[in-house]
């Protein structure tokens, strides 16, 4: 096969598993996210987990909770401990197979309710007592390919739901190994295959086991030298597959022990015509026998003894090295309706090796040296499904199917077929699927002038097709698949595809002479769903002779939704209506296509779309205009280009795209705000791109291990190109703290804030102190009132006097007198009454506490007095706290309002209340002291207006 054949089966192949993946792809913003070592796949509501092929040492520890799949395959684990699986309680796939595993913890599964485990190919020599504890929903158990020689006997027994166990490749010898998991209630297949069991006895199973209800039986490759079944032990097994040597001896003396049997695959070595007898005696309700690996010249008296089974319906005789099947061969086998005679060395099959199996309905000749079809085939009418793939056949001939009336399916798949005459499928009127794939074909004549009406499968893929003549597919009015791809150019001509009415998938590879041709070839095939296009050059002028056109565009396909181009060395002008009349197509793959950004009408015409795939087109730049026409677009993938931005992306209204592919482009750093433009993105791959790994990544790198909705895939993976020193290193190690640490920036911030506080604080000094003044006293005047609530001061006197130490002679000459001497209050003065010893602020605060009322005398001095201060304010915080009259001002000055600090200011808002002025009572002292001493006899209740005191002398009054 060319390269170029190569090529295209990879480029199919890999649409089909991009199309599938993607049409079962249903994305979960729960899973959006970048594992370490592991990607994440969300299809049919299954989260399957990728973790295969890692090097990992160990289970991964960030394993999404819900996962449900696990595939942990080809890796280095070693040991499976009881905390690594833990927590996955959605967990039902786990495969393990291809590790070191040789010791797992007991419990080591028991939060998980798998339905399949693979420990296949491990280092497991014992199967403990609580190895499988919880997996009671279990259904598959592989643990094939170990070095299990001991299996305890407690081992499977929490496997209630157990089916089949897959034991092969061991090293088990005994049948007390297998007696446990021979009594699981629901065990259905056991697979035993290559272990070191020398016989199989129903003697050697313990006296209490019961029936088994196992129903298929896999021992081959142990060598058994003996079979015997002397109890009703397995009444329900169904299939049966075994090695018997040299030797070998079977025992089943009573048919009903294995009247269940239908199945029996036996690889004969040295059997004898007598045990063989015996075996079938025993299994009289076989009806598929397998008989390989048999002696030449003992082939035929053991399979007339096979044929001679009543039951028996189908017959499989491959690995025999038959070189030839005379005519008595198979004479007794009249019954059997499927016959397998394939991977032998058959060169020729007689004419009338067949005549006696008038009911046979599929016969496989597959993987043989037959140089052409046999003679033996022709004539058997019944016949449904013929295969001969994988031989030597050169040339068919107009009479190799003659009277094969019934015949559904033809395989000729890799022989060396040249030419195909029409002649050949006369009379092949019920064929419905025909692959002469990988052939050598290279003309086709008179192909299709036969009646092939029912025919609805035609694979012609890898062949050698030289041309496509018009009404070629004519009369194939119910093929529904053609695959015409292949490793070399053919011309189809115009009309060729005419009368494929039904066709819903076609995959060509044509070569035009003439460009008008590439849209014309294709009319006539309104129903099309599925078009796989593979493009050749032209050899004439962008401008035909025949035609003005100057573009390549194909013709309306109504109902086709799958488009995928493949391009070899065709180079045109792509019209920007190439898609016109393709209004259902859903998806389109273009590979090494466009030679530059797609026109921005090219999907224009095609609305639904909604997966795109354009690679290995060498694009540099792509014109965001070209989504535009499809706002439902889900998927994208641009890999394999020469890309070096994405900016293109910020300028798009893909609300819809969820999965982004853009492996192996030039993109060295990325901007990580082009992903807010795309809302639903749960999928990105940037594998296979040059990053740079320095600070213009910074942002990116810190995306790609923060955000909570993209899964960037295999992120952990992506290496550094650039610079030099971080060339291999891995994008997601590297120290992004550093891009951060800038110190001119530090400073900018430092001297910003130090500017800002400056300001701050000079503006706070200048019209805000004394409000900052009186909030820090009423803070503290705060704790003090509420130390002294709590601990219930009772009121030892009268009136608490507030005095600057300079009017204290006004005090003990005229207040003490007036107050104490003839109107009989109890008063506090801090000279007289303060408790020696005591701090003072404790005293000031006791003492206001300890009476009914505070009288501030207030002149210039006591406003500037710090601890005058401090008695006002503790008194007018008591005023505030309980709302009670216990402050009584009296100024011995007369003081303008502005020099009042905002202590008074405070008091004024909080209540006005009529002040008591002693220069304005000049001769009239004795009203003065009246006043006051009404004052102190006023009750606590604050009301809005208290004339009590006469007359209003507040120097509030002038504000």
């Amino acid at each position: 096969m060319s390269v170029m054949g190569s090529q295209s089966l990879f480029f199919q192949s890999s649409l089909i598993l991009f199309l599938s993946t993607l049409l079962a792809f249903n994305f979960n913003p729960l899973l959006a996210y970048s594992l370490k070592n592991c990607t994440v796949d969300y299809s049919n509501n299954v989260t399957w987990v990728e973790c295969m092929a890692r090097g990992l040492a160990a289970v991964p520890d960030d394993i999404p909770k819900i996962a449900v799949s696990l595939n942990l395959n080809s890796n280095c684990i070693s040991k499976i401990n009881t905390t690594d699986l833990s927590g996955l309680s959605k967990l039902r796939y786990l495969q393990m197979e291809n590790n070191c595993i040789s010791q797992i913890d007991d419990g080591a599964f028991a939060d998980l309710e798998l339905l399949e485990l693979d420990l296949g190919t491990n280092n497991l020599q014992n199967l403990t007592d609580h190895m499988f504890q919880g997996l009671w929903a279990l259904i598959t158990l592989s643990v094939e390919k170990n070095y299990i020689t001991y299996i305890s006997p407690l081992a499977f027994k929490s496997l209630i739901s157990l089916r089949t166990l897959t034991i092969r490749y061991n090293r088990l010898h005994q049948m007390t190994d297998i007696a446990p998991i021979l009594q699981l209630s629901n065990i259905s297949e056991l697979i035993l295959d290559f272990n070191d069991f020398a016989s199989f006895q129903s003697n050697d199973l313990p006296l209490t086991f019961n029936k088994s209800n196992l129903k298929t039986l896999w021992m081959i490759g142990n060598r058994l030298t003996k079979f015997s079944i002397e109890r009703d032990a397995f009444p329900n097994l169904q299939q049966l597959h075994l090695t018997a040597d040299t030797g070998f001896e079977w025992h089943v003396p009573d048919p009903m022990f294995l009247r269940s049997l239908t199945s029996l695959d036996f690889f004969v070595f040295n059997v004898s015509r007598e045990m063989y007898r015996a075996v079938l005696k025993s299994v009289e309700s076989v009806q598929d026998l397998s008989l390989s690996y048999m002696e030449t010249e003992r082939n035929r008296d053991l399979v007339d003894v096979a044929c001679q089974a009543v039951a028996l319906k189908s017959l499989h005789l491959s690995g025999n090295n038959f070189v030839s099947i005379n005519e008595t061969f198979l004479q007794s086998c009249s019954r059997v309706i499927w016959l397998d005679l394939s991977y032998n060395f058959l060169e020729e099959l007689c004419e009338f090796s067949l005549g006696s199996m008038k009911q046979l309905r599929s016969l496989d000749l597959q993987n043989n040296l037959l140089p052409r079809v046999p003679l033996g085939v022709r004539g058997l009418e019944t016949l449904e499904i013929l295969d001969l793939s994988l031989n030597v056949i050169s040339e068919l001939g107009c009479s190799d199917f003659l009277n094969l009336t019934r015949l559904v399916n033809l395989n000729l798949n890799g022989n060396r077929i040249s030419t195909v005459k029409g002649c050949v499928f006369q009379g092949l009127n019920d064929l419905k699927v025909l692959n002469i794939r990988e052939n050598e074909v290279q003309l086709l004549v008179d192909f299709f002038k036969v009646n092939l009406q029912k025919l609805e499968v035609l694979d012609l893929n890898m062949n050698k097709l030289k041309q496509l003549k018009t009404g070629d597919f004519r009369d194939l009015t119910s093929l529904r698949s053609l695959n015409l791809e292949s490793n070399a150019y053919y011309v189809a001509h115009e009309g060729a595809f005419e009368g494929l009415d039904n066709l819903e998938t076609l995959s060509v590879t044509p070569f035009c002479y003439e460009m008008s041709y590439i849209s014309r070839i294709f009319t006539g095939m309104e129903h099309l769903q599925n078009l796989q296009l593979h493009l050749t050059s032209l050899f004439e002028s962008t401008r035909t002779r025949e035609s003005n056109e100057t573009h390549f565009h194909v013709v309306p396909l109504p109902f086709l939704k799958s488009f995928a181009i493949q391009n070899y060395d065709w180079r045109h002008e792509i019209s920007p209506d190439f898609l016109k009349g393709l209004k259902s197509l859903e998806y389109f793959a273009a590979d090494r296509f466009f030679t530059a950004s797609p026109h921005p009408d090219t999907f224009k015409y095609t609305p639904h779309l909604t997966s795109l795939q354009i690679t290995q087109s060498d694009l540099q730049v792509f014109n965001p205009q070209v989504f535009q026409p499809i706002p439902n677009l889900q998927a994208l993938s641009l890999s394999g280009n020469k890309l070096r931005s994405l900016d293109f992306l910020s300028q798009v209204n893909l609300s819809l795209l969820s999965w982004l592919t853009l492996r192996e482009n030039q993109l060295t750093v990325i901007n990580e705000t082009i992903f807010q433009s795309l809302a639903a993105l749960t999928y990105l791959d940037l594998f296979g791109n040059p990053f740079t790994c320095n600070c213009s990544n910074a942002g990116f790198i810190q995306w790609v291990k923060n955000n909570n909705q993209t899964q960037v895939v295999n992120a952990y993976q992506y290496t550094c190109s650039f610079p030099l020193a971080e060339q291999g290193n891995k994008l997601l190690d590297f120290d992004i703290l550093s891009c951060w640490m800038d110190v001119s920036f530090l400073c900018f911030i430092s001297s910003t804030c130090l500017v800002v506080l400056t300001l701050l604080a000079s503006f706070l000094y200048q019209f805000l102190r004394w409000q900052l003044v009186y909030a820090y006293h009423l803070f503290w005047a705060f704790l003090y009132d509420s130390s002294k609530r709590k601990s219930g001061a009772s009121h030892r006197y009268d009136a608490f006097i507030s005095y600057n130490v300079d009017d204290e002679a006004w005090v003990y000459q005229e207040m003490l007198p007036a107050l104490e001497g003839e109107q009989g209050w109890r008063l506090c003065l801090h000279h007289r009454d303060f408790q020696p010893g005591q701090p003072i602020v404790d005293n000031i605060t006791d003492a206001i506490y300890g009476s009914r009322k505070t009288i501030c005398v207030i002149t210039r001095r006591y406003l500037q007095s710090e601890w005058c201060s401090r008695e006002i304010q503790m008194a007018s915080f008591r005023l505030f706290d309980e709302q009670k009259d216990v402050l009584v001002l009296l100024f011995l000055e007369d003081i303008p309002a502005h020099q009042l600090s905002p202590y008074y200011r405070m008091r004024k808002l909080v209540k006005k209340r009529t002040y008591l002025s002693w220069p304005q009572a000049g001769q009239h002292t004795g009203v003065f002291w009246q006043n006051v001493g009404r004052a102190l006899e006023t009750g606590d209740t604050l009301t809005e207006t208290n004339d009590l005191l006469t007359p209003r002398l507040a120097p509030e009054s002038r504000d």
